[in-house]
């Protein structure tokens, strides 16, 4: 793992001289994607047995978290592949093609982007207008896909769709599609407050290819064993590198005042001392929750147990919520030189790029889900014992 995290850092301080123009253009971090890709980080999770090192989700969570503190964007895009690669991982059920496709994830370093939301479900990702339509060996879809974060960029897609045109919305599966299977029609740009580098486009994506790229496993099993825990436990780690770097720019402006004035405590000490604290609160619970994970591993019915989709659910919230809040403390206590953009200790970007954490899921239909768990889940006082 050193070797990862000590390449992750050289690929990080690439993305860190190219944060504030990715930002500003909204464009897509290649410099610190080719980085990565140079370094072999995209294909860690891929088993050696498949070609590739076989890390673990705790590399993933370490190497989010350092990405963070760079560029979140850049973190955002790793994040996400990595959520695909997971998926592949664990679900490709031994069919050839999906263990092939992990093969060329390895040796190629593909770039794995998502087609999950789309239009006329109202957010819902459970659920699927789009259909797989199969003839003599061979699949056609088409979805109206109001995003696929670098979708333009990325060198596979796994799309959510209906199993059949005559399955309900809920009867999902996902398709493995590769750039040179796909085509994209442009439906909206991405203009927004923060995470502009992701380049999360929104796209009429038509798609044919072989059977075998249907991936055996069913999507409902795929999303509450893998998907949901693996998205909450690495977006919370960039969120957490995100807040780390906010809390190290107030401290550094802490440290420039009290320079200037030796002998007397400047005034913003006090909150950046109670910013570290919630910083260490907010860090604990992404570790309870990534041992929590580890623990279930290997286990479908841990993985799929009421109590564990309560605390991966937790999780995003607090974490989503705590990165805003962190974020918002160092900048009182930076004050204008936090405010400014031209400043050494400039926030914008880090409080613009946080805002996105409650969207990405949307927090009320997390806990709306949540809601409904709690009610059934059965008392764990004992939890501690």
């Amino acid at each position: 793992m050193t070797d990862w995290i000590a390449a992750a850092r050289a690929a990080g301080d690439v993305a860190a001289r190219h944060a504030d123009e990715v930002d500003r253009q909204a464009r897509f971090p290649a410099e610190a994607m080719a980085a990565l890709r140079d370094a072999k980080l995209l294909g860690l999770l891929v088993p050696k047995d498949e070609g590739g090192p076989g890390a673990g989700i705790a590399d993933i969570v370490s190497i989010c978290h350092l990405l963070g503190q760079r560029c979140a964007a850049t973190a955002m895009i790793y994040a996400m592949h990595q959520i695909q690669a997971s998926c592949l991982v664990r679900h490709h059920g031994g069919a050839a093609w999906q263990r092939a496709f992990l093969k060329r994830l390895a040796s190629e370093q593909l770039l794995l982007a998502s087609a999950t939301s789309e239009a006329g479900v109202g957010g819902d990702v459970r659920s699927s207008v789009c259909a797989v339509e199969e003839k003599d060996g061979r699949f056609a879809l088409a979805k109206q896909a109001t995003v696929i974060s670098y979708g333009a960029d990325a060198d596979g897609i796994l799309v959510t769709a209906r199993r059949t045109p005559q399955s309900p919305a809920s009867d999902q599966v996902i398709v493995v599609v590769s750039q040179k299977d796909a085509r994209f029609e442009a439906l909206q740009g991405w203009d927004t407050l923060g995470m502009r580098g992701t380049c999360s486009n929104g796209f009429h994506l038509k798609a044919e290819g072989e059977v075998g790229q249907i991936m055996p496993v069913p999507y409902a099993d795929i999303s509450a064993q893998t998907m949901l825990p693996t998205s909450h436990l690495v977006w919370s780690a960039l969120w957490l590198g995100i807040a780390t770097d906010a809390v190290a720019r107030a401290r550094a402006f802490v440290r420039a005042e009290a320079r200037k004035k030796q002998g007397a405590t400047p005034p913003g000490a006090l909150r950046l001392a109670e910013a570290t604290g919630q910083l260490q609160l907010m860090k604990a619970g992404l570790v309870s929750a990534l041992r929590q994970y580890e623990a279930a591993l290997g286990s479908e019915d841990a993985l799929s147990a009421l109590p564990f989709a309560i605390a991966m659910n937790t999780l995003k919230i607090t974490s989503s919520q705590m990165v805003v809040q962190i974020v918002g403390q160092a900048l009182q206590v930076c004050g204008l030189a936090g405010y400014r953009n031209d400043s050494a200790f400039s926030l914008g970007r880090h409080l613009r790029d946080a805002h996105s954490a409650a969207l990405m899921v949307n927090n009320d239909r997390i806990l709306a889900n949540t809601a409904q768990l709690v009610t059934a889940v059965r008392d764990d006082s004992g939890l501690l014992a």
